[in-house]
């Protein structure tokens, strides 16, 4: 390696992380779909109901 190369390295780490970064944003913005929000989260409404009817019987 030369003394340019070696002088480039850190520039192009740091522009390879502004890039991923970058990346990452623009992904977020175009692609909203986040799996969390749409997952359930223990039983719904009427399972408890149904559970509370049968324990009373």
């Amino acid at each position: 390696m030369n003394s340019m190369e070696l002088a480039l390295q850190p520039l192009r780490r740091h522009l390879a992380r502004l890039v991923a970064r970058c990346v990452t944003l623009i992904d977020g913005v175009i692609n909203p779909y986040r799996p969390e929000l749409y997952y359930m989260r223990g039983p719904g409404p009427k399972c408890r109901a149904r559970r509370q009817a049968t324990l009373r019987d």
